[in-house]
């Protein structure tokens, strides 16, 4: 039984600002057929002046209420971190780091193993920016070129980058999706990173071994040779410089903040920029962050708004309803942001929707906080990525110009469909619980 929330009122209604959130985020992607055409802020902001209107109590009370949910010290903690976030992918990008890293595996990469080698760029790519749509854009054409040029199955090759790209963004410590699980759940990112290796590598290798498989026995028109691509091992620096200090449990601003720093010493000394456009990268980077910055910022006063009203009671019962214990528990965690992300296709957000929900379930059932927030980043990149409504999705197949289509690309993203099996093996088998006892 939750009994820590039964002293606290439960009220369905207090559910109708975010239903006034998330429908007007659905509505019109479905209607404008483009999920990004309203910026998520705007409709968030939408259900907070529904909740003015339809919530009990005085304005004033309530306008002091968001602003304890915004300024939340876990809020604005993973607002700062998208902030450095931002400026790190924007400084290694000006200073040549995604194409250094695209250009160095594509020499190395033999036509039977195309699809493995796309499958480990997309994933060195994503875990290093931080980002699966930003591999996904590098390496999209790419991987049509390679398609097309070898004959190589080309579902296969699209179809081992999104598992890569999802693979590298669930891992990274840059990642919004990792940052708004973790703070939201209250543990640390190295503590998040090592639970979820045990879940996200062993897909991995299996993937792989199924990608080197397919790559032996799958026909192919001709083999092509290396690509003699220019590429620079120092502009790749910054990348495993971040990895490796956030593995190592260096507080995530040293991290981050170390990464820009290094990033900006190797462009400035290769040319690529000088000190004022350092700056100028920085602060584009800042505002490339900004519409999570404000998304992450008003849902966190919108969800203690519908707290206090008592919605996330009434939520937390229902799901109550439904647990029969502690491996259910889980399953519902997973299940929760996986159907919110269904609803309004974006990851992130449903993780910092589902995020202190999550987080109160998993306190009731003595769920290990760091492992809830591996599960509610792996189900949430595992929706995204198999949502034909996805960005991730709709950008891929836009690169294929109608040559594929959804159904032929769905059952080639081996890793996520290995993954979702995986953490099912996390939920109810004692043996991963074992090892996050015997190895954190």
């Amino acid at each position: 039984m939750i009994t820590n929330q039964s002293i606290k009122p439960s009220n369905g209604i207090a559910l109708l600002p975010f239903i006034v959130f998330i429908f007007t985020f659905l509505g019109a992607g479905i209607l404008l057929e483009d999920f990004y055409a309203i910026p998520s802020p705007i409709s968030v902001f939408l259900g907070i002046i529904t909740a003015f209107i339809f919530l009990k109590g005085t304005s004033d009370k309530k306008f002091n209420t968001l602003l304890k949910g915004c300024g939340e010290q876990k809020i604005l903690t993973m607002c700062l971190i998208y902030l450095l976030a931002g400026a790190f992918a924007s400084v290694t990008g000006a200073m040549g780091g995604v194409e250094s890293t695209v250009n160095l595996g594509l020499s190395f990469i033999p036509s039977q193993y195309l699809a493995a080698g796309v499958f480990l760029l997309a994933s060195f790519l994503s875990i290093s920016t931080g980002t699966s749509v930003g591999a996904i854009v590098a390496l999209g054409p790419i991987a049509v070129g390679l398609a097309e040029s070898s004959g190589v199955s080309l579902s296969l090759l699209m179809g081992s980058l999104l598992g890569g790209a999802m693979f590298g963004d669930n891992l990274s410590v840059i990642s919004d999706t990792t940052i708004a699980a973790t703070q939201t759940q209250g543990c640390k990112m190295k503590d998040k990173f090592r639970v979820n290796l045990y879940i996200a590598v062993p897909a991995a290798l299996i993937c792989l071994i199924i990608l080197f498989y397919v790559g032996n026995i799958a026909p192919v028109r001709h083999s092509i040779p290396l690509i003699p691509a220019d590429y620079s091992l120092l502009s790749i620096l910054p990348y495993i410089l971040v990895l490796l200090l956030a593995i190592t449990g260096v507080n995530v601003f040293t991290v981050l903040t170390l990464g820009c720093i290094s990033a900006g010493i190797i462009g400035m000394a290769t040319g690529h920029f000088g000190v004022l456009e350092l700056g100028k990268r920085v602060y584009e980077g800042f505002n490339n962050m900004s519409e999570i910055f404000l998304l992450s910022m008003l849902t966190g006063g919108l969800a203690e708004l519908v707290r206090e009203a008592g919605g996330i009671n009434y939520l937390l019962k229902r799901v109550e309803a439904c647990v029969r214990g502690r491996k259910s528990a889980q399953l519902g965690i997973g299940a929760l942001v996986s159907l919110t992300d269904f609803s309004i296709a974006n990851n992130t957000v449903s993780i910092i929707i589902t995020g202190p929900i999550a987080k109160q379930i998993s306190e009731t059932y003595c769920i290990d906080k760091r492992k809830t927030a591996a599960l509610i980043d792996i189900f949430s990149c595992i929706s995204q990525g198999i949502l034909p409504y996805g960005a991730q999705v709709l950008i891929l197949l836009g690169f294929t110009s109608g040559r594929l289509t959804y159904w032929e690309l769905l059952p080639n993203v081996h890793y996520l469909l290995v993954l979702l099996g995986f953490s099912l093996l996390a939920i109810y088998s004692p043996f991963w619980d074992r090892i996050i006892k015997k190895r954190m």
